[in-house]
């Protein structure tokens, strides 16, 4: 089994709705993102996949979340934004690219604490 890792960063604010603390605050992160990806085939060229493609597409997304206010985008207008809930966006959205090879996503609101997401 092969398993590949890629790592993004981008900073947004958000603040936790029903939340009691300090949280519930408008507050901003530098997120730091790992995708993970696992397989057992590779390529003809030795690869499971091209780190470029992986880091493109995470990109892409990283873009997306980069210098807004995550309360606002389209995905938490009914959720709250946290670690977890970005960690399964993030995971949802490149699961449509990597179906099967997807592993997990781990996003870091710290460098102390972070949330996994894995299928």
């Amino acid at each position: 089994m092969y398993r590949l890792r890629v790592i993004d960063h981008f900073a947004s604010a958000h603040f936790l709705r029903d939340y009691e603390g300090k949280c519930e605050n408008l507050h901003g992160h530098n997120w730091k993102v790992e995708v993970y990806l696992k397989g057992e085939k590779l390529d003809k060229t030795g690869m499971l996949v091209d780190f470029k493609n992986i880091k493109k597409e995470l990109r892409k997304i990283t873009d997306e979340l980069d210098h807004i206010f995550l309360n606002e985008h389209p995905y938490f207008e009914k959720i709250n934004p946290t670690s977890e809930n970005i960690a399964k966006y993030i995971y949802d959205r490149l699961k449509e690219k990597f179906c099967d090879l997807m592993s997990s996503v781990v996003v870091w609101e710290s460098e102390t604490a972070a949330a996994e997401y894995y299928e």
